[in-house]
């Protein structure tokens, strides 16, 4: 009797140690199963328009479609610095102490403001028409330790939309408005002139500071030029409507940097969807947080694609006759 209830104290013990063994790999698989790594990243946007606010749901869309899903595994600090530089260094100043695990910068000034704040955080910029000239990367295929992104500078977006004013609008005399401050315009205003010039038409600017004045410059403009023409500049997009608003009212033919605009209202422009240039910043992004290629290893990125839009509805709006074989090399935007 003592043998066998020794033999059965031993089984029992054997069977504890077994299941207590079974019951430890389960915790272990279980606990590494829920262990999902939180992502947070903070989303630095320099105002919000349609363009700006595209882009940002691009790279959203695209991070979801990676794995990373707002609500579950990441988590989105939206801040919109309201076109205000210093709201914008601010905004990157309180992401870094927050610690968040990447930075969207959406505009040149974030992004600027974004890489002032860190040099170790990820960031991803997008919407920025110079990153050598902003000094945010040493070139495209060397970007910096910790920031890489895409530019919304299409080499060929501008040259099309001026040389489709010059040459098949008959424009002489181009208006641009635009804000001074803005790196990235400063830069389109140079392309603008150098495409212009050379087929003899002349350049008018008229700067601004703030929304508030982007009406005012397009009042200026009135009887001194044969057409506007508004960059991908944050500032004027902002307000567009008051620029439509005169181009209307007094017949002059109002082309834009990009396609959000012209469906507000602009006759023509040669473009991209901001969307999709989000979402392939977005699908960098995944990238980096899933540990594929370090911020370092990914070249800036230009638009993927690039189309001239001529919008019907604006230029009968604005006075411009419509010829049918530009069908040939463009595309009708009617709604």
């Amino acid at each position: 009797m003592k043998k066998s209830l020794k033999a059965f104290s031993l089984l029992m013990a054997a069977g504890m140690l077994v299941l207590s063994g079974c019951g430890q790999e389960k915790s272990n698989g279980s606990s590494e199963g829920d262990a999902k790594k939180q992502y947070t990243i903070g989303i630095t946007q320099f105002v919000e328009h349609p363009s700006l606010d595209a882009a940002t749901e691009g790279f959203k869309k695209a991070l979801e479609d990676e794995g990373f899903k707002e609500g579950d595994n990441v988590k989105f600090d939206f801040q919109n610095a309201q076109a205000d530089m210093n709201n914008t260094q601010t905004i990157a100043n309180n992401f870094v102490g927050d610690k968040v695990d990447m930075i969207f910068a959406n505009a040149t000034p974030s992004a600027v403001s974004a890489l002032n704040a860190t040099k170790d955080i990820p960031i991803l910029f997008t919407s920025v028409t110079d990153p050598v000239g902003a000094g945010l990367v040493e070139s495209f295929d060397k970007p910096g330790d910790n920031i890489t992104g895409t530019t919304d500078n299409h080499p060929e977006g501008t040259s099309k939309t001026i040389d489709f004013m010059i040459d098949e609008a008959g424009v002489k005399n181009i208006g641009i408005i635009y804000n001074s401050g803005e790196q990235n315009s400063e830069v389109q205003v140079k392309q603008v002139k150098e495409l212009a010039e050379p087929k003899g038409a002349k350049i008018v600017e008229a700067s601004v500071s703030t929304s508030a004045e982007v009406k005012q410059a397009a009042d200026s403009l009135v009887g001194r030029v044969d057409a506007i023409y508004i960059p991908t500049d944050n500032t004027v997009v902002s307000a567009l409507e008051s620029v439509i608003s005169v181009a209307d009212s007094k017949k002059i033919p109002l082309f834009v940097g990009e396609l959000d605009s012209m469906k507000r209202g602009a006759i023509a422009a040669s473009g991209f969807s901001y969307f999709d240039l989000g979402y392939q910043t977005g699908k960098m992004a995944a990238d980096i947080l899933k540990g594929n290629k370090k911020t370092s290893e990914i070249p800036v990125e230009l638009p993927a694609s690039l189309k001239l839009v001529i919008n019907k509805k604006a230029a009968e709006a604005q006075g411009l006759e419509v010829k049918e074989e530009w069908a040939d090399f463009a595309e009708f935007h009617e709604e």
